[in-house]
């Protein structure tokens, strides 16, 4: 049996941009990408503390140290410049293997996203 985990989780960064006509994604600091082990064109799913949004899309890389954490696309429209999100990868791996796998966990400084 195959089960869904938690992969890889950004805790509480700030949402520093919104860009309704771009083509659709999320651009991520590509230091935080590491350090939580995502991968260009990951799927991730987006939770948006202020206002309960929940959505998902892809990931694109921003540049490194710049805490970029940008909504593109019709994503745009789920948050505001400000808002406190939370990034979320998943795996499937068979149970066994769930019952030991330790997911990357980040906390970003929560002024800035940057690592700590």
């Amino acid at each position: 049996m195959q089960i869904h985990v938690v992969k890889s989780k950004i805790h509480r960064v700030k949402c520093t941009g919104a860009d309704l006509n771009y083509i659709g994604s999320i651009t991520i600091d590509e230091d935080l990408m590491e350090a939580a082990n995502i991968i260009q064109g990951e799927k991730v799913q987006i939770v948006n503390n202020d206002n309960g949004e929940r959505l998902e899309t892809y990931v694109i890389p921003g540049p490194r140290g710049s805490g970029e954490i940008t909504l593109n696309g019709a994503a745009a429209r789920k948050v505001s410049v400000g808002d406190t999100l939370i990034l979320i990868t998943y795996a499937m791996m068979d149970i066994e293997e769930a019952k030991t796998f330790k997911p990357a966990l980040v906390f970003p400084d929560e002024a800035t996203n940057l690592l700590k």
